[in-house]
């Protein structure tokens, strides 16, 4: 398959692997991850997520995030409500299960 200028021919999917894949190669030491798995199905969720715990396991993640279960793993969570910190924690101390 030929991948387009910019991806147009890829899913929105497609193209957030090919960023994490990159990321990968470049052993980036700070992971910024925006929504990168919302336009995945829960099976490819899961496996990206245990990717990116495996290879940015000493690195710097930022997660921006809507499901939870894309963030329970990490050492902090803050959670914002209407712009203000609503929330500054480990994960089990959020109860957010």
């Amino acid at each position: 398959m030929l991948i387009a200028e910019s991806g147009t021919n890829l899913s929105a999917g497609e193209r957030q692997l090919i960023c994490v894949a990159r990321a990968i190669l470049k052993r980036s030491h700070i992971l910024l991850i925006d929504e990168a798995t919302a336009n995945v199905d829960y099976a490819t969720d899961k496996m990206i997520q245990e990717v990116i715990a495996d290879k940015f396991r000493d690195r710097t993640i930022l997660t921006i995030a809507h499901r939870l279960n894309t963030i329970v793993n990490s050492d902090r969570i803050l959670m914002l409500q209407q712009g203000e910190v609503a929330y500054f924690d480990v994960p089990s101390n959020l109860n957010l299960m």
